[in-house]
């Protein structure tokens, strides 16, 4: 009887640490490490774009649900959630925070100096100052430089080859992103009268603000709008499609999103971007530093046309024009 009641005490002490062995196993495995990834717009809107981001990780052996968690915050245009994201996020000292557009990699930047960065910016990240350099960038951010503020010339001369006859052009800015705005004014007005242009500036802030733009467009009937390039313009690609629709105004953009939704044309940055900005988020996650890698000029641009929206202007779209378009939304 006490033999039994032995084994039994054997049974059960082997039985409780079997029991508590997955637990300490699992205890001593490395933590999965978690990306912040901020962008603007919405989920639905950035598909493509946070896909692209994924094959760049994959690039470097670094897989989404495997070995890294991938966080994603879209903005909607609401900056003013990003102080509290970026608290959250150094809180919790992410591995990685991958920013595109200006606004929040300057509020990332302005948040911390320790946790890496990796950003997509369309201004001289040095003129920012974000980095150094673009060699060396020194510090704890590095990434990507699209141009979008050096296409704006090339855009505003694609516009004039769609609409030949266009004379008087808005151009649609956002005061609220300083930079970006005074580079794109400074750009737009060199280029215009050497295509035979005039300008008519415009400012939009809100919401509401596009609205009385475009009613100040219905007024005074230009031949064509430019749209700057902006995160906040950006997240309201579908508003801008039904108002330039409504006004039956032809308008040039700096992003694919825009034209999906209904616009005529953009010229910019696309998802390679959105991969570049993996495969450096990646690398980082693999033992690099961001001081080490030297900030990347994207090289590859992408000239969209919605032939539909053409036709609804009575716009026929040159042949040389259909030529050089990298993609036709029919």
């Amino acid at each position: 009887m006490q033999f039994d009641r032995l084994k039994r005490r054997e049974f059960l002490t082997l039985l409780s640490g079997a029991a508590a062995w997955p637990l300490a196993a699992r205890a001593q495995q490395p933590t999965v490490p978690v990306i912040g990834f901020i962008r603007d717009g919405s989920a639905d809107a950035n598909a493509r774009y946070a896909a692209a981001f994924r094959k760049g990780l994959n690039e470097t052996g670094t897989i989404e649900g495997q070995n890294v968690t991938v966080e994603y915050h879209w903005l909607e245009g609401q900056h003013d959630r990003l102080p509290k994201l970026l608290a959250d996020l150094l809180h919790r000292q992410v591995a990685v925070i991958a920013t595109t557009g200006n606004v929040a990699t300057l509020a990332a930047k302005a948040a911390t100096a320790t946790i890496p960065i990796v950003f997509g910016v369309g201004e001289d990240p040095v003129k920012l100052g974000i980095v150094a350099s673009f060699a060396r960038p020194g510090g704890n951010a590095t990434g990507v430089n699209f141009f979008n503020i050096e296409l704006n010339a090339k855009r505003l001369r694609l516009l004039k080859d769609l609409v030949p006859k266009a004379v008087r052009v808005a151009v649609l800015l956002n005061p609220a992103n300083a930079p970006a705005t005074e580079s794109t004014l400074r750009f737009v007005q060199e280029i215009a009268p050497t295509i035979g242009l005039q300008i008519q500036i415009l400012n939009a802030t809100t919401i509401g603000e596009i609205d009385a733009a475009f009613a100040t467009l219905e007024r005074e009937r230009p031949d064509a709008l430019f749209v700057a390039g902006d995160a906040f313009f950006a997240s309201r690609a579908v508003q801008f499609a039904t108002l330039t629709a409504r006004g039956r105004i032809p308008a040039t953009y700096s992003r694919r999103d825009y034209v999906a939704a209904g616009g005529l044309m953009s010229y910019g940055t696309g998802a390679d971007l959105f991969r570049q900005v993996g495969v450096y988020t990646g690398k980082i996650l693999k033992g690099a530093k961001p001081a080490d890698l030297p900030v990347v000029q994207s090289t590859k641009f992408e000239f969209v046309i919605n032939l539909q929206t053409a036709r609804s202007l009575g716009i026929e779209v040159p042949p040389g024009v259909l030529a050089i378009a990298d993609e036709v939304i029919e």
